[in-house]
């Protein structure tokens, strides 16, 4: 189903590339990070263009939860230890500075798109010690952060950090207002990028600078990105006749839930995991168990999920794309606060293409050298990959398409050839490859979303074999 972004605005169309093109800047991606930039180009007077493969916001933006918030789970104890006071500070007001220029913007143009100051909260039921060191961390660098005790919460815990003066809001609405007078290209697909060519399905763009706004960078190299990062999935139900809460919330304990309203929504989101490993299902039936037990008179209006990539040291990659390519830029790995980082790529990027220094712009720097955490974070990516790699050349389906029941997918035996199946509850089959065309490894079926994942680097695909999200840039082939 839609989230709740997409059922009450109407984005305007874009129209398609036509013939070849030359421009100073082209943006690879439509989402909020692209248009930002975008936005920020342009009000310099650079003339840049979007290439959005289906149309703007139709990816992760219209999945988020739209948190806007300096406050990113457990961090800044964890980014004082690995990179410093210095560099921890960078990125606590980084994402300050992206939640004032917000603020800015939407005053400036008179943006209705339901911004609200809130304050954040992150909380446990089970420890109250990390939380405290957190509180105490944010502080050092900066921040208005406090540990609290007593929460709106329908349950006790042990603890929260508030963070104060942070917000929410419609994201769609935003983009909307922001992209009016943007130069964009919807349905015009990247197939490839050559120096300072950009080969798409309606025509060739050549620019000075480019920029990979596209939720996960789909050239393997240089830059290497699938090798620094894996995407997770999370999910979020929408309900009504539920409660009025005094800001956001996120748990961070295992299965920890987050919270936000909406006018007179509830958002209640959890079930993450990490993409290709939900073969068992029922993260919307655990959300829903728990809308039951906290608000029983509670009401669901809708349901989505959404997908992140999640980078190997907590960081996003913002900046120069690798060292070979000095008029690429990259905006990827924001994990789960992609509406910040958003506007972080804004600022840096759109410096760097202006020759202007950015003050926060190393800590982002998608050339930094990764710490000790980081490359054995690379190692347990590469065994996930291994892993599914192997199971796609060596192992059998233990399953025959006949014994598959009706509304249900897998991988099965069929015509001695190993293929994945999903058989709709009228008992129409489809018939898919396992095999991710990216780079190989065996996809696995995803029972809430019907869909085939891939474990090693995210891509997903839709029952009938379509294309959902990248890094993979082909449908899977199809015997039906």
């Amino acid at each position: 189903m839609h989230s709740i972004w997409k059922q009450n605005v109407q984005l305007t169309k874009h129209p398609t590339l036509k013939g070849d093109l030359t421009v100073d800047v082209a943006i690879i991606g439509g989402g909020l990070a692209g248009t930002l930039i975008a936005y920020f180009l342009q009000q310099q007077g650079i003339q840049a263009i979007i290439l959005e493969a289906d149309t703007v916001a139709s990816g992760q933006t219209s999945g988020t939860t739209a948190k806007v918030t300096s406050q990113h789970g457990l961090i800044y104890h964890q980014l004082i230890k690995d990179f410093g006071k210095n560099k921890a500070a960078q990125y606590a007001q980084a994402n300050q500075q992206a939640i004032t220029s917000y603020r800015e913007i939407i005053k400036e143009h008179a943006i209705e798109c339901e911004f609200e100051d809130y304050p954040a909260h992150i909380y446990s039921t089970l420890d109250s010690k990390s939380l405290k060191e957190e509180a105490l961390a944010a502080q050092t660098v900066g921040l208005p952060a406090t540990f609290v005790t007593d929460t709106q919460l329908p349950f006790p815990v042990e603890g929260a950090v508030k963070l104060d003066r942070q917000a929410q809001f419609h994201p769609l609405k935003f983009i909307e207002a922001i992209s009016k007078n943007l130069t964009i290209y919807e349905h015009t697909k990247v197939n490839n990028v050559e120096g300072q060519r950009i080969f798409t399905n309606r025509g060739t763009v050549t620019a000075k600078d480019i920029v990979f706004a596209c939720h996960y960078p789909f050239m393997n190299k240089p830059g290497y990105y699938f090798l620094r990062m894996h995407q997770e999935r999370s999910y979020v139900i929408a309900l009504k006749n539920a409660c009025k809460l005094d800001g956001t919330y996120l748990g961070i304990d295992p299965n920890g839930l987050s919270f936000r309203n909406s006018g007179d929504l509830l958002l209640l989101g959890g079930g993450n995991h990490r993409t290709g490993e939900n073969s068992k299902g029922g993260q919307y039936n655990f959300l829903r168990e728990k809308a039951k037990e906290f608000w029983p008179q509670s009401q669901e209006v809708t349901h989505w999920s959404a997908q992140d990539c999640m980078p190997l040291d907590g960081v996003p990659y913002i900046g120069q794309f690798s060292h070979s390519t000095p008029h690429w830029y990259v905006a990827t790995g924001f994990g789960k606060w992609g509406m910040t980082s958003s506007m972080v790529s804004a600022h840096i990027i759109s410096d760097a293409i202006l020759g202007k220094v950015n003050d926060y712009a190393e800590v982002f720097s998608p050339l930094r050298i990764s710490i000790a955490e980081s490359a054995k974070a690379s190692l347990d990516e590469t065994a996930h990959a291994v892993k599914s790699l192997s199971r796609q050349l060596f192992t059998k389906p233990n399953t025959e398409i006949e014994a598959l029941p009706v509304g249900h997918g897998g991988v099965v035996e069929y015509e001695c050839d190993k293929v994945g199946v999903y058989k709709t509850p009228s008992g129409e089959t489809f018939i898919v490859s396992t095999r991710c065309p990216h780079l190989g490894c065996q996809l696995e079926w995803n029972p809430d979303e019907l869909s085939w994942d891939c474990p090693c680097h995210g891509s997903r695909f839709d029952y009938t074999g379509k294309l959902i999200n990248n890094p993979a840039q082909e449908d899977l082939p199809s015997n039906k």
